[in-house]
């Protein structure tokens, strides 16, 4: 795929999606995903000079690239090994089991949705005024686990089988002791569908879905290392998606969803190009 059609492409296309592909995505956050993409699944080390190779196949310099490696090290992430002049990094603990669920709910993000029981898991949860700073820590985690805020500290969700996994975030923040769960099926006021729609915004969520399907559907890499940057970047985009995308039940999708011909398109074209992907990343280990 020509990153020039492609750029030329993306103009017309929805906000954040030109922001993970227009131009130089940031270099932390591709770093992020050369980690979880590459370096996890080859042993969770790598030498300074794939990580640098890894990172100029998506377009980014060597100095941007240690600067990046070296905030990665001093948040925790990485940890380096001095082998002679060479450097070699690893995953720390923290970012191994990081990457793992991320990994985990990205491949598996997408898939045939299980039954659903008609039942509503909803969070009401207070955050103290001297802790505003936690407001924002809450709205990422709970909404990558699928909630949606549906008024101030009201959060709402299909799937009740969550409810540990929002225990364990509210804990984390020290937030669980003002918190209530709630479990039950909506009432006949108000229609399900506005509701739904409108707390998860899934017009964006469509038009987010049509931008990664229109960019990918074009003609493919030609040789490994275009390989290896294709790779990278779909897995790159497609993460912001089950944090955007609650994975909602079927009954409460729209007709005509493009959630799922995408997740297609992602598995399809992932399977399809990771083999001469993978040799690339394996000649730098």
């Amino acid at each position: 795929m020509s990153s020039v059609s492609t750029s030329k492409r993306l103009a017309t296309l929805t906000p954040r999606v030109r922001s993970l592909n227009q131009g130089v995505p940031s270099a932390r956050s591709l770093l992020l995903t050369v980690l979880g993409e590459w370096v996890l699944p080859s042993g969770g080390e790598a030498w300074t000079s794939a990580l640098i190779d890894a990172m100029a196949a998506m377009g980014v310099e060597a100095k941007t690239t240690r600067q990046a490696v070296a905030r990665s090290a001093g948040s925790g992430l990485l940890v380096a090994r001095r082998m002679g002049r060479r450097t070699r990094w690893g995953l720390t603990a923290d970012a191994t089991r990081l990457l793992t669920v991320g990994t985990e709910r990205i491949y598996s993000f997408g898939c045939a949705s299980p039954h659903w029981d008609g039942r509503w898991l909803l969070l009401i949860t207070s955050v103290p005024e001297a802790s505003r700073h936690l407001r924002y820590r809450v709205r990422t985690r709970l909404g990558w686990a699928g909630f949606a805020p549906i008024g101030p500290g009201d959060w709402l969700s299909p799937w009740v089988d969550r409810e540990p996994e929002a225990l364990a975030v509210l804990s984390e923040l020290d937030l669980a002791g003002a918190t209530r769960s709630f479990v039950g099926e909506l009432g006949s006021i108000g229609d399900a569908a506005t509701m739904v729609a409108e707390a998860w915004g899934l017009e964006q969520v469509e038009k987010e879905y049509e931008a990664f399907i229109e960019v990918h559907r074009s003609e493919g890499p030609t040789t490994p290392a275009e390989a290896f940057r294709a790779v990278t970047l779909l897995v790159h985009e497609w993460r912001h998606f089950p944090s955007a995308d609650p994975g909602l039940p079927a009954e409460l999708l729209p007709t005509g969803w493009n959630g799922r011909a995408a997740a297609q398109l992602f598995h399809t074209l992932h399977d399809r190009w990771a083999p001469e992907a993978t040799a690339w990343w394996a000649e730098r280990l």
